[in-house]
């Protein structure tokens, strides 16, 4: 019977938590039969989502581990050589590999899947620090050399590579020379609390009282990259032969951009269509993708992206960027435009706002879409890419 390991190292909340917890209901979709999985975890919320079955090994975030990663770090000594000496000097390193599991996957950006001696299977999201280092959030304050080291030695050491597309696939090869035999496109798929809906029972019907009755939605934290101000300037376009036009913005108001995208508005006299949410809970999206016109994501970030695949799950028409790998994730069933056109972003939302026939035809082609790639079809690549790696 093989061993199947999992790292489960990410906190709660955000893109790489949700993608994580698809990945762990896949790897405990796996056959019992077949395979013994092995969960290495460093926050107690996961134990919650474990059977008994599953054998737990507790990472600790020790001071002595924590010097050793910086000792590490400043001292610039090989990865070859951390290999070698991991498993006598760091307690994780040694857990992981007395689990002696025939493959580890790593669903975050995590170190151990190069630094530890065991058979793992790494994932990259995105290569933007690369293909779009004009954004400070993935280029300054050492962020593109921690990414650049981080994907670097996981596409060099790790058994498999994990990517979301062929785009991905591509960005991988040229961007480090790997195999493309050892690279597996994995495409995501809606968080679970999207595909479940369960968790709107729970949802705050004070906030959707104050929605108004037909919006665009954007769920996106006030990074650069996401390009919120192209969105407000379209609005700004569009509100003058549309002065109904509503925007609902979504993201935590103290961090990134968020007072610059707010003089914006206030600049625009966009005070009363575009409306800032703030930070909102898990079980309160379903239901504002539920109530929403349309997403409109201009983002300059891919290769693929998460929300237009929880709007295809709701039913909620899609317009997004034309970039990277996301013509390839969303086929047919989204408008696309330039991220950095105002006027091909303001014809999309004309469309979207007016016609009610467009709107429908999205879809039910984004419920379609959902339909051919989803849980399912997740769980059964994990499985193929298991049974290829272990």
């Amino acid at each position: 019977m093989k061993r199947i390991g999992i790292l489960l190292t990410s906190e709660g909340g955000g893109g790489t938590f949700q993608y994580t917890q698809a990945m762990l209901d896949a790897v405990l979709a796996l056959p019992r039969s077949e395979y013994t999985i092995v969960a290495a975890v460093t926050h107690d919320l996961w134990l919650d989502r474990l059977d008994a079955s599953v054998e737990v090994v507790r990472l600790a975030d020790t001071s002595w581990n924590r010097a050793l990663n910086r000792i590490w770090h400043l001292s610039r000594l090989p990865v070859s050589l951390w290999r070698r000496t991991a498993s006598h000097l760091d307690s994780n390193a040694s857990k992981l590999v007395s689990a002696r599991c025939n493959l580890w996957i790593c669903p975050n950006h995590e170190r151990y899947s190069f630094r530890a001696r065991v058979p793992a299977v790494g994932t990259v999201h995105d290569l933007m620090h690369r293909y779009e280092s004009r954004f400070p959030e993935v280029s300054e304050n050492g962020e593109f050399e921690s990414r650049e080291f981080h994907f670097r030695e996981t596409c060099r050491w790790a058994r498999g590579v994990i990517v979301d597309s062929n785009t991905g696939a591509r960005q991988v090869a040229e961007s480090y020379g790997v195999d493309p035999a050892k690279v597996y496109v994995l495409p995501y798929i809606a968080p679970g609390y999207i595909l479940d809906r369960a968790l709107s029972e729970n949802a705050d019907t004070a906030l959707h009282s104050e929605l108004p009755g037909k919006f665009f939605f954007y769920p996106a934290q006030f990074y650069r990259h996401k390009n919120h101000s192209t969105l407000i300037a379209a609005v700004a376009r569009m509100r003058d032969a549309h002065p109904d036009v509503r925007l609902v913005l979504v993201g935590a108001r103290d961090r990134n951009g968020y007072d610059d995208l707010r003089r914006q508005v206030e600049s625009l006299a966009l005070g009363q269509n575009v409306i800032f949410l703030g930070y909102v809970r898990d079980e309160d999206m379903a239901g504002l993708y539920e109530r929403a016109r349309a997403l409109v994501m201009p983002t300059y970030f891919g290769p693929t992206n998460i929300p237009p695949l929880e709007a295809f799950a709701l039913g909620c028409p899609v317009a997004t960027s034309r970039i990277y790998g996301i013509p390839e994730q969303v086929g047919d069933a989204a408008l696309l435009f330039d991220p950095s056109s105002v006027d091909e972003i303001h014809d999309a939302l004309v469309r979207l706002w007016t016609d009610e026939g467009l709107c429908a035809e999205l879809a039910a082609r984004g419920r379609e879409h959902s339909r051919r790639w989803g849980r399912p079809q997740f769980r059964a690549r994990v499985r193929q890419i298991v049974d290829a790696l272990a």
